[in-house]
């Protein structure tokens, strides 16, 4: 594979093999570092002839949504061990991406990265993208000092990763996600996000973003199923917040029972994340478990003040009535 790597001047190799016993056939398939040799992923699909087409389709789909996010982790790693004085914008786009996927508090830390990065390249559409992102993260986590300039920045750099997008599929959900946060046309948005899944039907982060826009547009069982897709796509890296997002959709659909075993978890996988916190106290407020609920509460007030935070993006304004009558429970103030 380094030989292979250096003769045709790739740093991947998606290698694989078919084999047939009977009616039945095996297809494996691994991606391998070409300049240590090593398996960043390896999988293997089993099915009968007669299925052959379907199976095909699967393996495709399959190798098609982990290679992005594998290839982000390592090429995250490889960029952390360069010096910092030897760092592209490029680097700074990749660490600044594993940060703010690995933990909510890494965010700030996250945007300070982007934003070097855009100074050294202003037209980097990944790093505006991811740079729109922060900002809304920021704003809607409760973290933000001045919620109002971070919207405007959100928007700002998101619109500017659209006019240097191009076909990305990435820049085209990112940005949509960034841009529904702060009034505009969910429609459209969606459709935005619809273009990058027809680009990339196979694009995990794209299916999660889907789903976060169906819940704003009061679609929440449309939503649960793109970001189920989402998790099957990439069921290893992180992606995002998927389980947390799964619980929002539940919630919003009053079916509390069903929200509550995927947020526990989502608190678990990023105890800095406070979106999770706010959504169980709602939930066990509108359960009538309202020591649960503050319980919920005084965990979410250990990692911000903010309670009830700037931007509450739901079209369906009995929505928002809904989470803001749960946490006024669990916080024990009057309806």
């Amino acid at each position: 594979m380094k030989q292979v790597g250096r003769e045709l001047g790739v740093r991947y190799v998606l290698e694989g093999s078919v084999r047939k016993a009977g009616n039945r056939v095996r297809i494996t398939g691994q991606l391998i570092d070409t300049s240590t040799g090593a398996y960043i992923w390896a999988d293997r699909f089993d099915g009968s002839l007669e299925d052959v087409f379907d199976l095909q389709d699967k393996v495709a789909s399959s190798v098609a949504g982990v290679i992005e996010p594998a290839l982000h982790a390592a090429e995250t790693a490889r960029s952390a061990g360069r010096p910092t004085n030897d760092i592209t914008a490029y680097d700074l786009y990749l660490r600044a991406y594993a940060m703010s996927l690995s933990s909510a508090a890494r965010v700030p830390e996250a945007l300070r990265l982007l934003e070097q990065a855009i100074v050294r390249d202003p037209r980097y559409g990944p790093a505006l993208v991811w740079a729109a992102f922060c900002c809304f993260r920021l704003v809607t986590d409760g973290r933000s000092e001045d919620p109002a300039a971070d919207g405007l920045k959100s928007v700002d750099f998101a619109r500017r990763a659209l006019e240097a997008a191009g076909d990305d599929p990435s820049i085209l959900a990112n940005a949509a996600l960034a841009l529904s946060h702060f009034a505009e046309d969910i429609g459209s948005l969606i459709g935005l996000v619809d273009r990058a899944l027809a680009l990339n039907p196979s694009f995990a982060r794209g299916w999660h973003i889907s789903g976060i826009l169906r819940i704003w547009a009061d679609q929440p069982d449309i939503a649960i199923e793109h970001l189920e897709a989402s998790l099957r796509l990439s069921p290893r890296a992180r992606i995002g917040t998927t389980l947390s997002a799964i619980g929002h959709a539940h919630f919003v659909a009053r079916r509390f029972a069903e929200a509550v075993p995927k947020l526990l978890p989502a608190i678990q996988e990023d105890p800095s994340f406070p979106t999770p916190y706010r959504f169980l106290a709602a939930c066990y407020a509108h359960m009538g478990r309202l020591d649960d609920a503050r319980e919920a509460i005084t965990r979410l007030r250990a990692i911000t003040p903010v309670v009830i935070p700037h931007a509450l993006p739901w079209r369906n304004p009995e929505h928002r009535k809904l989470w803001l009558s749960g946490l006024q429970l669990a916080m024990g103030e009057p309806n």
